[in-house]
């Protein structure tokens, strides 16, 4: 089954499954800095979800610089005359400065009290925010020859871990705000609830398919690789923090605290073992 593939090296390394786990918190919390605008609850965490995301992009970004053989290399990312509109990476570069400077503009504007251009920005901001999760699994979707990775559910995975991770760190900046809290646990419910169902479905086509597939499903849900995507991504991180906010104390705060502690726990492993595992299969063969 690997005859055709001519490389066996991991290529996408353990920087980038934190940096995909840093951008979606990014995404989430601009989401709901966003909704603030629209629900009450939630304006509480506006200005700190937005402050949170432009600290985490930060530091999404130095993380890609340093990833590079040669971090000065990044300038050319910003030259118009060097990008290739027709890579997928030269518009996720696009996507990710766009979006870095309208969530500075839009924290200038609620830090100037202006609040009709501020509700304008943060929608603006927002939908910049969406293309970074759909722009993430997009990247890996577009590997036809990798398992897993190359199904169109991918993009739609990796918004709805944003959404989760998002409402789980949100819960935290949350503090003991109960309206706060009791409107993150829907966003937080839905979203992992969504994130379980594309798992399974993932799962269920991998494991029947062709041999290359099967030795994926193999690779992640067996050995270390099984304790890390089965274990704490599928088990602790989306299972356990469902049941927990289904339970009748599951309303509480320190439930949906709990909860999102461990969805985070989860969204970091699940995508680290999504990036490195169907990446292991290549170094077999």
């Amino acid at each position: 089954m690997g005859d055709y593939v001519w490389f066996h090296d991991v290529s996408w390394h353990a920087t980038y499954a934190i940096y995909f786990f840093v951008i979606g918190i990014v995404a989430g919390l601009t989401f709901l800095s966003y909704l603030s605008w629209h629900n009450a609850a939630l304006k509480p965490i506006r200005a700190r979800s937005a402050w949170a995301a432009l600290v985490l992009l930060a530091i999404g970004g130095l993380l890609l610089i340093g990833d590079l053989s040669q971090p000065l290399r990044f300038v050319n990312t910003l030259n118009p005359f060097y990008l290739n509109f027709a890579s997928p990476l030269a518009w996720g570069v696009l996507n990710i400065v766009a979006f870095g400077i309208a969530l500075v503009v839009y924290l200038f504007l609620m830090r100037k009290g202006k609040d009709g251009s501020g509700k304008w920005m943060a929608a603006i901001a927002a939908l910049l925010a969406l293309g970074l999760p759909v722009y993430t699994g997009f990247d890996l979707a577009v590997h036809q020859s990798r398992p897993v990775w190359n199904t169109p559910i991918m993009p739609v995975l990796f918004v709805a871990m944003a959404i989760a991770s998002g409402s789980a760190l949100a819960s935290l900046l949350a503090g003991g705000n109960a309206a706060t809290q009791a409107s993150l646990r829907q966003y937080l419910l839905w979203s992992t609830g969504a994130v379980g169902v594309m798992l399974v479905s993932i799962l269920g086509t991998t494991h029947y398919g062709g041999s290359a597939q099967e030795l994926t499903y193999l690779i992640l849900t067996t050995g270390t690789m099984g304790l890390i995507f089965v274990g704490i991504g599928i088990v602790a991180g989306t299972a356990v923090p469902i049941a927990l906010l289904l339970a009748p104390f599951g309303r509480q705060q320190f439930s949906v605290i709990v909860a999102g502690l461990l969805v985070l726990a989860g969204g970091a492993a699940l995508r680290y073992a999504l990036l490195m595992g169907p990446q292991q299969l290549q170094t077999l063969y």
